[in-house]
This record gives structure tokens, sequence and C-alpha cells, in this order.
């Protein structure tokens, strides 16, 4: 089979395909890209690459607005006050200061005469901000113009799995997707590079909201900004090391697109609740709004405000002094998913009495996936009472339980956050029956054969226990 065929069978290709096609027939993503929009439209590569380029003249306008006598309603006149300044802007790296200012300036361009919306006009700002840099940075128009192909082949994904509010498939999950694809491809990366920094980029985008989209000012700056930042390390990230990264694009982006009604539906009514407060607004339009009306917003208004204030002592109450804000070290690589269940196997470790001959562990769905590293640490700690920063003995325990004899019992539990441990000793059975939060630290539930003993020992274990 050739390229033609390759892609007459799979057209429309995915962005998996893309790049498989681009390892099989050892050819440039970006030219995999022109030979299937050739197929698709009829156009010759010369003029699809020219036209992909012309896509972004209306864009650059707004970017030269922003950077001047451009102001927002959400980012006021920043492109002009970061054009002003002498030097670096944001970041000594010149060409990613450049791309942040001109994001920022199309954003407060888009407010003036609008912008060709890809997903939503979020990310057309990183998108054109990026091309605008490339300009400045004296590269050639045909690599120009081809990357901006790239760009637009990942903002077309994008495009159809925007469907309600959120950031996560516009200005900054969308934007640090396609960022990341072109910074591969003008650093002259593989396909493998190019999917393994989308896949990074994409990651801590999922779910993530559009604050700004309900009017709030600045906001917005970090999200399509972001878009640079984090697709720009993403590409560097896989350039430079040689990190696993194993999942595939056309997994994390289906994720990303399956999430993104749920945070829509979920997500954004409390961040509405807590943000409108804060809304921009004008006043030609509030006149023309019943005051009642405005009286019953102001009153959730306030109330919010109050509720704000409750959340935010709760918080300052349960801290510790500053000397003592870090707890003991948890290896593995997460606070969360070891520290905490490893914390629960250690309370029941001192609550046994005699040689153990079972462990039972039930974990919530999270955790039960995420057992390769979690196991370790709750077994260290239930049989051994090891701590979560015993690196010798996470290493070694699996090893040791096996040549013990012990029995060991995973179980995948319903309950959210469940984390629960079970030993059974010749002489007798303990359990502890715990909820998982981060930082190493739990809510203790119930414990047997004495929930007061096990708060004893959690307390002198130096164990963090938080109310429910």
């Amino acid at each position: 089979m050739n390229l033609k065929q390759y892609i007459e069978e799979k057209t429309p290709m995915t962005l998996g395909e893309i790049f498989q096609a681009s390892r099989e027939f050892d050819m440039d993503v970006i030219d995999v890209i022109l030979e299937e929009s050739v197929m698709q439209t009829g156009d010759s590569k010369e003029k699809i690459v020219d036209d992909a380029l012309k896509m972004f003249d209306h864009n650059l306008e707004a970017i030269e607005l922003g950077l001047t006598t451009g102001s927002s309603l959400l980012l006021g006149t920043m492109g002009s006050q970061l054009n002003a300044v002498e030097g670096p802007k944001l970041f000594k790296d010149e060409f990613i200061d450049k791309a942040l200012m001109y994001t920022l300036a199309a954003q407060v361009g888009n407010h003036g005469i609008g912008l060709n919306p890809c997903a939503g006009t979020g990310d057309s700002c990183p998108y054109t901000g990026f091309i605008k840099a490339m300009k400045d940075e004296g590269y050639e128009e045909e690599v120009i113009a081809k990357t901006a192909c790239v760009i637009l082949k990942v903002g077309s994904m994008f495009r159809v799995g925007k469907v309600t509010t959120g950031c996560n498939m516009e200005g900054f999950g969308a934007g640090a997707a396609a960022i990341a694809a072109a910074t591969v491809h003008i650093k002259g990366g593989t396909a493998d590079d190019m999917e393994k920094a989308m896949v990074l980029a994409i990651s801590p985008t999922i779910a993530v909201p559009c604050t700004p989209r309900v009017m709030v000012p600045a906001l917005c700056a970090t999200h399509i900004g972001g878009a640079i930042l984090i697709g720009t390390m993403s590409a560097n990230l896989v350039l430079n090391t040689n990190s696993e990264v194993n999942v595939p694009i056309d997994v994390m982006l289906s994720m990303a697109t399956e999430v993104h009604p749920l945070s829509g539906k979920h997500i954004v009514p409390t961040v509405v609740e807590f943000m409108q407060p804060f809304f921009k607004t004008k006043e030609a339009v509030e006149r023309l709004i019943d005051d009642s009306v405005k009286e019953e917003e102001q009153k959730k208004i306030n109330a919010t405000l109050e509720k704000s204030k409750v959340i935010a002592k709760k918080l300052a109450v349960g801290s510790k002094p500053i000397t003592q804000t870090l707890g003991e070290a948890v290896v593995g690589g997460s606070s969360q998913a070891v520290g905490s269940p490893t914390n629960t196997g250690r309370i029941a470790h001192y609550l046994a009495k005699g040689k153990i001959k079972k462990v039972t562990v039930e974990l919530y769905p999270e955790l039960f996936a995420r057992r390769g590293i979690n196991i370790p640490g709750t077994l260290m700690g239930a049989v051994f009472g090891a701590s979560t920063s015993d690196a010798k003995m996470y290493k070694e325990v699996m090893g040791a339980v096996e040549s013990l004899g012990i029995e060991i019992d995973i179980v995948k539990g319903d309950e959210y956050q469940i984390q629960k441990v079970t030993i059974e000793t010749d002489q007798g059975e303990v359990m502890v029956d715990s909820l998982n939060r981060g930082g190493g630290r739990l809510v203790l539930r119930d414990a047997k054969p004495s929930r007061e003993e096990a708060v004893k020992i959690a307390n002198d274990l130096g164990i963090v226990l938080v109310e429910e």
C-alpha cells in the first residue's frame, strides 16, 4: 500500500492515523497533512499552503490593533502596554516573549474587530500569536505557511469537539496542543515527537473551564498565554528528554472531548457562582435590566461573598504554621495515590497483633487503576509499618511480602475515595476504613477493634487526620 492508498482508505484521518502514516511512509507530518488536503480539496499543495497562511490575515490585523490603539473589556490595553515595554516583555526568550505578547494582543484586538474563530476565538489568539512571532523572527515564508497548516489541522479537530463552554477545548486546550505540534514542526521533530508533545500539552487542560467567558477581567490572559507556555514546554520536553509518553493522541483527544461537556455541565455553574460578583458589564446594557432582577442578582452575589469568607476561614483554621506545612516525604510519586493509602496501612499495622496471614486492600476506582504505585506503599505500611518516605522498603516490599507467604487481596471498591485496609493475623482481624486526601492525609471513618486507638496511633505517627 502506498501513501495515496492509505489516505484514500483512512480519510478523513484522525491525528493518530496521520502520525502513523508519517511513520509508515517515512514522511514529515506536514507532507501527510498536505497529501490528504490535496485529496479533499482538489487543489495543489502550493495553493493549500498559500491559502492556509492567508487565513490568518484578519487575525494578524487584530494583533496590530491590540498592539496599538485597541482596548478590550476584559484585557484593557494589555497589548499596547506590553508593546511599550523596552526589552523583554514577560520572558527573556525572545521568541516566546513575542508569541505571548502577540497572543494577548490578538485577544485585545478580538474585542475590537473580532477574530476568525477556530474551535472558538480563544485558540485563534495563540495560533496567530505564534505565526506573528515566526514572521518577526525571520522564518521563511514557506516554513511559516506549513506551520500554519499544522496548526489548522490540529485546530480542526478541536473545532468539532468544542460543543459547549470551556477553555479546555478552545483557547487553552486547543491552543496548547496546536502550539506543541507547531513547535515540534519548526524544530524538525518526528511524528513520534509531535504526538507525544501534543499528549503532554493536552493533559493539564482537561476540564479547565472558561472563567473569562463569563466576563471576569484579566483571567483570559493566563488561559490563552498558558497555551503558548504549555505548548512550547511540552514540545521541548519531548525533544530534549527521553521521558516515556505512552498515551496515543487519539485517546487523549477523545478523553478531552468527552470530559468537555461534563465540565460545562458540572464545573462551570460553580465557576459562575463564584465569579459573578466580578463580571464586567456596560452601563448602557444595565439600564435595560429591570431593577428587581438586579436586586435578586445582588442578593446572590452577597451570599456568594459570605460563602467565600466561610470557606476561606475554614482553610485558614485547618492550616498549620509555615514551618510545619510540608509533610513527610512520599515515595512513588504521589502524596494522594501513595501517601494517603500508605498511611492507612500504617495505622492498621500498629493496630494488629500477632503474625500477619492476609492483607486485604480496598481502593476506589481511581486508586485501583493506579495500583502499580500505591499497592507497594500500602503493603509496606500494612505489613512492616514503614513510613511513606522509606524508599528502600518501597522498592523491596513486593518481594518481601511474597517471601513471607502473606496472602494479598486487592479489591476494587465502589465508594468514592475509599481506601480500606484489613489485616488478618493469628490473633484476629483489624480494619481501618478511611477516605483519601492529598498530602498523605486521610479521613479516619472507622477502625476495628478501636477507632480511638487508631486515632492515637495516627497522632503518634504524625499522620494528619482531617474531617470528612
